[in-house]
């Protein structure tokens, strides 16, 4: 029986290291797209948008690490807490950057251009992040792991963050309202900074 368990715990860490290295190689290609576009139009939203895919990279590789380790019992509640925090205090950097580069478009009523491929970019997010949140989930809850709940947890709210986007991006192109994007990277930023201190909190609370 105990042989059972711990065939099923090590195939369900293979579909976890499956979805991590789908994550990070998502993360980077939508982090890349997304700053060049973001650069292009001269969006703070967009570039915001494209640095949370690239900062989420980290959490990701802190995650496989976490998954590729599980089989070491003794160590597997120090690494959860590395993974929380890692994850929670990318996600602070993240919200303080956005929350300065926004004012400072809201002071200087900088207007971005119209960008197409951003609306493209977070169409597709929309649709794949709350699939591969709802994978995490599983795996999380197979393995007791607070730190896959977690990243589950973070990849559900990048699809919110996909839907202030494509808010954002939409309205500029479609009625000319310069403001809505830095407002829509504003909004996005105590949305971060809660997650990632609750990424701390959790950290904190593992015993």
């Amino acid at each position: 029986m105990s042989e059972r368990l711990t065939f099923d715990r090590t195939r369900v860490a293979c579909r976890g290291r499956r979805l991590e290295f789908f994550t990070i190689t998502w993360n980077v290609v939508e982090g890349l797209v997304a700053v060049i576009a973001g650069v292009a139009a001269g969006s703070i939203s967009l570039l915001g948008f494209g640095i949370d895919s690239s900062i989420e990279v980290t959490p990701g590789v802190a995650l496989l690490w976490r998954i590729r380790v599980d089989a070491d019992e003794k160590r597997r509640e120090m690494n959860e807490r590395l993974a929380l925090r890692i994850v929670g205090l990318c996600f602070l950097a993240l919200a303080v950057c956005l929350a300065y580069e926004s004012i400072g478009d809201l002071i200087r009523r900088r207007a971005p251009e119209p960008s197409i491929p951003g609306i493209v970019l977070a169409c597709v997010s929309l649709v794949v992040m709350p699939l591969l949140s709802r994978a995490k989930r599983r795996v999380g809850s197979a393995l007791g792991s607070a730190a896959m709940h977690a990243d589950a947890k973070q990849t559900e709210f990048c699809a919110y963050l996909s839907g202030i986007l494509l808010i954002g991006l939409s309205l500029n192109a479609l009625f000319g309202l310069w403001w809505a994007d830095p407002v829509a990277a504003l909004v996005k930023a105590p949305i971060i900074a809660n997650e990632g201190l609750e990424g701390i909190r959790c950290e904190c609370h593992i015993v």
